[in-house]
């Protein structure tokens, strides 16, 4: 990463000079420093997502869990992640963003300590649930403290390009290291985070300042208002990641989901006529926001999806080892650290829509191409070409999204315009991957399945998550069409 960090750095600086405007902030080594503290926070977030998934079969026996409940130290965390969000969001606007990454850093980095030193997968699913709602207010309070940092434009281009490539990389790497450190002990997985979080919170104290131009009024924050969506969005991610054993149809689940409704309804209710509100429902005329929040539901429920039909491909069908499997996910990761280095000059020339565009035509492309795959992995012919076009998808679309989800947001708003954004691309994508686990259970892929049932089993989801991503082709070209959106607020 250290790598990447510095290639970043210093292409920015071969052409600082034509992006400096009168009022602008300089390319100082300090908010340099900044950013990548900022970096730092993301590419945590993002890694803690994505590590667990190659280290679960590892720790189910030591651990003495069944099949049933492993899938909670994953969803646990993106419980608490996408459950506080709005939030965490709202909480940086009113509170300070500095106050709320920090705090943020120092939870994270506990639980990622003790989590790794316990022996008890009930206590641990609890650890990572905290830890989950401790990212929920580092992600909101980052990209936030850099819109109003960085003015809108090349320069907040080349930024969240910079940013979202760390993020875009968590994700990515994630299953590189997650791969790395459980040949050597599955706790390494869940240790890893907290040395590395110790680090970007010694910086963020160090380099990023206390106040913050463009910070929103502080106000009291809608404390029934928080605890109703709170209950709302954990109640809707554990629905849908239990109704798969439950079934879909079931009395529990359909009443469940009317819980979340009825949660929702009485969020509306409550923020309509409460004076200082958690989520003002005007920010959705930003047709920017809306249609990159649609987006991030495509393109984290599809990947998440893809990423986890491929694991089990690989592992449990046709017996890789962690090691091998989590090599089969990099050249992904390493297309994004080399689109990191232009994608900001690449989102000045086309603009977000446009870059989006063109990301999600390559989504499809891969979705469609996997669905060639056979009993026996093909790498180079199907797998290879696969996480290349997944890789330029996701290295064009994270940064593009993220530009698109703060364009004309008021400066008070903007935690909460990224809270909006992050608790779709969280939620939205735990609801499509619940979705997509349930037609592969439905196909009759298991543990024991053979390959040729599992690549059957497969199939049908291939094609839902190659439809959804097509729904994201048309919210690009719709944002086409509309007018550029002023930097007025909405």
């Amino acid at each position: 990463m250290q790598c990447v960090q510095q290639s970043a750095i210093d292409l920015a600086r071969c052409d600082e000079d034509t992006e400096q405007r009168p009022g602008s902030p300089q390319w100082s080594p300090r908010l340099w420093g900044m950013l990548m503290v900022l970096c730092g926070a993301l590419f945590l977030d993002a890694l803690d997502v994505s590590m667990m998934g190659i280290a679960l079969p590892a720790m189910q026996s030591p651990l003495h869990m069944d099949t049933a409940s492993l899938q909670w130290l994953v969803s646990s965390y993106v419980i608490g992640f996408g459950a506080v969000l709005l939030v965490g969001g709202r909480a940086a606007d009113q509170f300070g963003r500095r106050r709320m990454l920090l705090a943020g850093l120092a939870v994270f980095g506990i639980c990622s300590l003790i989590s790794g030193l316990l022996d008890n997968g009930s206590l641990i699913i609890v650890v990572r649930f905290i830890k989950g709602m401790a990212a929920a207010f580092t992600a909101p309070a980052g990209l936030s403290l850099l819109t109003t940092t960085f003015p809108e434009g090349p320069m907040r281009n080349k930024a969240i390009s910079v940013y979202t490539a760390f993020g875009a990389s968590g994700f990515s790497l994630g299953l590189v290291f997650s791969g790395l450190l459980t040949e050597i002990s599955w706790r390494w997985a869940l240790l890893f985070p907290a040395p590395v979080t110790l680090l970007v919170l010694i910086g963020g104290i160090a380099l990023v300042p206390r106040q913050q131009s463009g910070a929103g009024e502080r106000r009291r924050l809608d404390v029934p208002g928080a605890v109703l969506v709170t209950a709302a969005m954990v109640l809707l991610v554990y629905t849908v990641t239990s109704a798969q054993a439950a079934g879909w149809a079931s009395a529990r689940t359909i009443s469940l989901f009317a819980a979340v409704v009825v949660l929702l309804a009485a969020f509306v209710l409550r923020e309509l006529r409460t004076s200082d509100p958690l989520l003002r429902f005007g920010i959705f005329r930003s047709g920017t926001l809306t249609r990159a929040s649609l987006g991030g539901i495509v393109l984290s429920g599809t990947y998440w999806s893809f990423q986890f039909m491929l694991t089990l491909y690989l592992q449990s069908a046709n017996g890789w080892s962690a090691i091998s499997t989590a090599l089969a996910f990099l050249p992904g990761g390493v297309i994004v650290a080399i689109l990191s280095f232009r994608i900001g000059n690449i989102i000045n020339r086309l603009g977000p829509g446009r870059t989006t565009l063109i990301a999600f035509v390559c989504l499809i492309a891969a979705y469609a191409g996997f669905l060639r795959i056979g009993p026996t992995p093909d790498f180079t012919g199907v797998i290879l070409p696969a996480m290349l076009l997944i890789g330029i998808a996701f290295g064009l679309s994270f940064s593009a999204l993220n530009v698109a989800a703060t364009a004309g947001v008021d400066p008070a708003e903007q935690g909460l315009a990224a809270g909006i954004f992050q608790t779709s691309f969280q939620v939205g994508g735990a609801v499509v991957l619940a979705v997509v686990t349930a037609v592969v259970t439905a196909g009759g892929a298991t543990v024991s399945a053979s390959p040729a049932a599992t690549v059957d089993a497969y199939r049908p989801a291939l094609v839902l998550i190659t439809v959804i991503a097509a729904l994201g082709i048309a919210l690009a070209a719709d944002g086409l069409r509309r007018p550029r959106l002023s930097s007025q607020p909405a």
